[in-house]
């Protein structure tokens, strides 16, 4: 076997998939949803073809021209991987495989009435990346295996379904169409409906998305509409906070070229939504967090915007090369932000992800592989080594080249590496190649093994200079003197200014500091969670438990992975407080049901770790 990814079964001798037909039918009362699975290959091809499952029944596999079952093989479980599914095919272009989900799939989560907004209709979505979409259907799990497909989507009629590709019709329900997944008066029941999808361009499987339940939206703009539960307040103020998305986009297409996914449009998921957002293409997957009230949050929408070019158009081999995805992603988002809002606040962006990077590096100061930029993921789930290193450091590098080159040469560069490698997936070598062979001798300008294959932060990496920002780090270092900032002083602050501030304080400081600070600007009760989060993990650090209230509060109310893992680790390190620990287990008993199963699995393995 010739692996093509350390974090997939597919074996790279075998063919890759070209299209994938999905048919699904949902059941809510069991949280599953029976699926048959059409995979087109590019040629007939004779021999084993091994696929990705995780927690998937598969009940048979058939030829979909003679309907005569094909051999298939499900073997040995990997706490990682999931199990492969191995078929013997004899000349066959397609196969079709009939399986079930696990009410546990890493994929899915099921919320009940009570854990939606309306309290009325049962809710399920997904989140793939980055490698969860075995859990689903099986599939060639990896970036390099980019697939088209059409979906059917059956669900029950008082719910509507989105999806991250075209939505073709919403109609009543065929006996014509049902693939073996249930019986044709079941598929056929006068309370569901079928909602058609179709994703006419090639993506990686971790970029499959959809959501089922109690759905509505506003226009927002011509090319975006926004999408949430129907909650009417929900739904304005998320309009209201991404209103000014087209001139982002005209921006990013000024920097990056034409836009290839024709819309844009956003889903504000339940709080539960395990990341801040994730960049399905036509359909960009939110948590509500990122609502603020100010236009700010659009920040967020900008990462996902540009992921359109650097990470969906051109996206990463496999994990171990996935700041390919984001470093690139950060620095088109930091650029695209400078365009819209100033290098002022472009800069704010560039310090607090730098302190995020100082952060991670002491976080990974005994496996200083995940440091690097080019990792050796075997044997590693990606999720556990999940990190800014990628983010930020990715954007160093390439803020690195910038400097080297200039600006106009590296715009004219970029344009040129999306033009090339479109609708393809890359690793750090091919890219490498390419900057060289288009950038001659820059490899002796900048030591550019030293910062895809070194370990923590080049010596050539840039801090952000800038007046606001010597401004905040000033104030934060007056901090430790004992001088809170005047109310003049941060008359003028958002989310940003306060983000850095507190990211420059000292990681411990007096009690007495804390509650004074928060009894001048209540940041505790503040609506921001980026604010809000850093100023718990200060009280916590300073065994400020008059605070643990909100803590507890503030863990029981999100799901976003970013506001959870420094919160509980916050509270596990307190110097072996056994209090602290108890603390942190009881929260996470009483809430985890609330949380996205990866999410479940990353505050598992932080408190394993202390607990």
């Amino acid at each position: 076997m010739a692996p093509v990814d350390p974090h997939s079964f597919t074996d790279s001798t075998h063919p890759l998939t070209t299209h994938i037909s999905l048919t699904f039918y949902f059941d809510f009362p069991s949280s599953t949803i029976s699926s048959a699975t059409l995979l087109s290959l590019p040629t007939p091809y004779t021999g084993p073809l091994t696929l990705d499952t995780r927690s998937l029944s598969v009940s048979s596999v058939i030829d979909p021209l003679s309907l005569s079952p094909l051999p298939f093989s499900l073997f040995q479980l990997d706490p990682i991987l999931g199990q492969s599914l191995t078929i013997s095919l004899s000349n066959q272009t397609q196969v079709l495989i009939l399986s079930k989900t696990s009410p546990s799939s890493s994929a899915l989560q099921w919320l009940s009435p009570p854990q939606t907004f309306n309290k009325t209709h049962p809710f399920v979505y997904t989140h793939c990346q980055p490698i969860h979409a075995r859990s689903i259907f099986p599939c060639q799990d990896t970036p390099a295996a980019r697939v088209k497909y059409a979906a059917k989507l059956n669900i029950p009629r008082q719910l509507s379904a989105v999806m991250a590709a075209r939505h073709v019709e919403r109609r009543a329900p065929l006996q014509s169409e049902t693939q073996g997944v249930c019986e044709d008066s079941v598929w056929c029941g006068d309370d569901r409906v079928v909602e058609e999808f179709v994703m006419e361009q090639p993506i990686p499987p971790y970029l499959f998305a959809f959501a089922v339940g109690e759905l509505g939206s506003r226009e927002v703009r011509p090319r975006t509409r926004v999408y949430a539960e129907a909650v009417p307040e929900v739904l304005d103020a998320a309009a209201k906070e991404f209103a000014g998305m087209e001139e982002i986009m005209q921006v990013g297409e000024r920097l990056f070229g034409p836009y290839e996914w024709e819309r844009f449009d956003l889903l504000v998921l339940p709080p539960s939504f395990p990341v801040g957002g994730m960049e399905n293409p036509r359909m960009v997957f939110l948590t509500p967090t990122v609502i603020k009230g100010d236009a700010s949050g659009s920040q967020v929408v900008a990462h996902e915007l540009a992921h359109s070019w650097t990470g969906n158009l051109i996206t990463n081999k496999n994990n171990e090369h996935f700041w390919l995805n984001e470093g690139f992603t950060t620095y088109a988002e930091r650029r695209i932000v400078e365009a819209v809002q100033g290098e002022d606040i472009a800069s704010l962006n560039v310090g607090i992800g730098w302190k995020w990077l100082v952060k991670d590096m002491e976080r990974f100061k005994d496996n200083m592989e995940f440091t690097k930029l080019k990792t050796c993921q075997a044997g590693v789930d990606p999720d556990d080594v999940y990190s800014v290193v990628p983010y930020e450091k990715g954007f160093q590098f390439l803020r690195r080249i910038e400097r080297q080159i200039g600006r106009p040469a590296f715009d004219d560069f970029l344009k040129k590496y999306i033009g090339t490698f479109k609708f393809q997936c890359i690793d750090t070598d091919m890219f490498l190649n390419f900057l060289k062979a288009n950038v001659p001798g820059i490899e002796n300008e900048i030591d550019l093994k030293l910062w895809t294959e070194g370990t923590g932060i080049p010596p050539d990496a840039m801090e952000p200079v800038s007046n606001i920002y010597s401004k905040i780090v000033s104030l934060a270092n007056e901090f430790k003197l004992g001088r809170m900032p005047r109310e003049d002083e941060v008359a003028d602050w958002k989310g940003q200014e306060w983000e850095l501030y507190l990211e420059n304080l000292p990681k411990y400081v007096e009690a007495s500091q804390v509650t004074a600070l928060d009894a001048l600007y209540h940041l505790s009760e503040s609506k921001n969670y980026e604010i809000k989060v850093a100023f718990l993990q200060l009280a916590i650090s300073a065994r400020c438990r008059d605070y643990y209230g909100v803590v507890e509060k503030t863990l029981k109310e999100v799901g976003r992975i970013l506001y959870l893992r420094p919160l509980y680790t916050a509270i596990v390190q307190c110097a072996g407080e056994e209090e602290d620990k108890a603390f942190a287990r009881r929260v996470f008993s009483e809430a985890c049901d609330s949380y996205h199963p990866i999410a479940q699995a990353v505050i598992e393995a932080t408190l394993s770790k202390h607990v």
